[in-house]
């Protein structure tokens, strides 16, 4: 599972709240299985874990039946969903010229779609007070044109649209925002290519809170000595996440919010 999204469950979970995790192949059920197991032991909360693809609705539809299965009030029979945090997403680094029409809707499916399918089937189970809680997860990309991310960051910045609309579709029942992430340390971001890497370095230097501490971890010390500054933790991000779901965020919807050291500054 993507330390991002492990950071959130484990975050979210230390606040009471029980967790349903998705995630999209066979190679995570471990991984899946082992963080619900962690959750349950450390925070006493209900974890389950459901593997779905959601760029198909007969697949978000089995999140849903999931939580019905695992949460529903004993009086209504019926679940009450009271977050969704849309984690999920495929990167892609290739130049313009390297993109095909596979790629492109293979990208959108998940990136953009994903999103929407799920969140439809999710409205019915929302709160009715506001007290819902939506947050995407998109990406510095879509702001700074990043090199070789045609498709990613194209899909980011139609999910930052998209949460734009949904935040007043939805309004009696959930707040909807965005954050934005910069480098984080991920397998995503740690396997791409040194070309890469120095394209978004180029930002550090404007970015507030890049330059290395004492205090940072050996391999973020050793990466942004590098590369003029460091990448974010997980729980850096985690963090971000927990504060738009709490109810003191209840006045915020619609909003893009920087969750990357400063390098885009929420506006």
């Amino acid at each position: 599972m993507a330390r991002i999204g492990a950071a959130i469950v484990r975050n979210l979970a230390s606040k009471g709240c029980n967790i349903i995790v998705n995630y999209a192949t066979e190679k995570s059920d471990q991984a899946a299985a082992d963080i619900c197991n962690e959750l349950r032991t450390n925070h006493g909360v209900k974890a389950i874990s459901v593997r779905a693809d959601i760029s198909k609705r007969e697949e978000c539809q089995k999140i849903v039946d999931a939580a019905n299965a695992h949460f529903a009030n004993p009086e209504t029979g019926k679940a009450q969903l009271d977050i969704l945090v849309h984690n999920a997403g495929l990167g892609y680094v290739g130049k313009l010229e390297e993109v095909t029409e596979a790629d492109f809707y293979t990208m959108y499916s998940v990136n953009v779609l994903g999103p929407i399918l799920l969140t439809q089937l999710f409205v019915p189970y929302l709160p009715t007070d506001r007290s819902g809680r939506i947050v995407m997860i998109s990406s510095i990309n879509s702001k700074i044109g990043t090199v070789a991310t045609t498709l990613y960051s194209g899909t980011k910045g139609a999910l930052e649209a998209t949460a734009r609309v949904m935040c007043r579709e939805l309004a009696e029942r959930a707040t909807v925002n965005i954050i934005n992430p910069g480098p984080v340390m991920t397998d995503m971001y740690l396997k791409v290519s040194e070309d890469v890497k120095q394209s978004l370095a180029q930002w550090n230097p404007i970015t507030p809170l890049a330059p290395v501490r004492s205090t940072d971890s050996p391999e973020v010390q050793e990466l942004g000595r590098r590369l003029g500054g460091r990448a974010a933790y997980d729980h850096e991000i985690a963090g971000m996440v927990a504060i738009l779901c709490s109810p003191e965020a209840g006045w915020c919807t619609g909003s893009l919010i920087s969750a990357n050291g400063g390098l885009t500054f929420s506006i």
